[in-house]
């Protein structure tokens, strides 16, 4: 598959999953520490606002500024899929700006797809733990993230407050999704007892 078929496949799994959710479920904690399941969502209907900014080739930071789910949060994430796969279906120019990771340099559209595949394999597996439900991706779709995933600078860039990923997971042993999120900072074993912290 080309690096836009995978996204699509990514986010709309993470839509499915989201889609599944109830309103009691957006206040349980998350595998990312500092979000309950409504802070999850709303970061990646943001992500997915600022990407398709940035493939109309739009490098406003303004585009990246953290947006409320409104009534209805799964509706208010719908369309935030739609945008962001309509945008990168559209993509017409070699270079594209990526304002929150870089102001000083533009990004091929491979680059920012491959950035928002990843994150949104990821973000299904966060949001499939949070609920206690299944995430299945087919292999050739594991086997990109991974190779994307592997890539992905560690060290101390991992360590800086608000770095897209925690510092890896012993993920020696692990393989598939499992492989991919230890990678990415996730423990695999995070645990099915969720608590709610609203």
């Amino acid at each position: 598959m080309l690096i836009n078929e995978l996204d699509a496949v990514a986010t709309r799994t993470s839509l499915d999953l989201v889609a599944r959710s109830t309103p009691a479920d957006f206040g349980k904690a998350t595998p990312c520490e500092a979000w309950t399941l409504y802070g999850l969502v709303a970061h990646m209907t943001t992500q997915n606002l600022g990407f398709a900014a940035s493939a109309r080739g739009d490098g406003d930071l303004a585009h990246w500024k953290l947006v409320s789910l409104g009534d209805d949060p799964v509706a208010t994430y719908r369309d935030s899929v739609e945008r962001v796969l309509d945008a990168f279906a559209a993509i017409d120019r070699d270079e594209l700006p990526l304002p929150e990771f870089s102001t000083e340099i533009t990004f091929r559209p491979e680059q920012v797809l491959g950035f928002h595949f990843v994150d949104y394999v990821v973000h299904s597996w966060d949001v499939a733990r949070t609920l206690g439900l299944p995430v299945h991706f087919d292999q050739d779709v594991l086997d990109a993230a991974l190779r994307i995933t592997e890539s992905v600078p560690g060290g101390q860039s991992r360590l800086v407050p608000g770095a897209a990923f925690g510092p890896a997971v012993d993920g020696t042993e692990l393989s598939g999704l499992d492989r991919v999120v230890a990678l990415l900072g996730r423990s695999p074993k995070w645990p099915e007892r969720l608590e709610s912290v609203a």
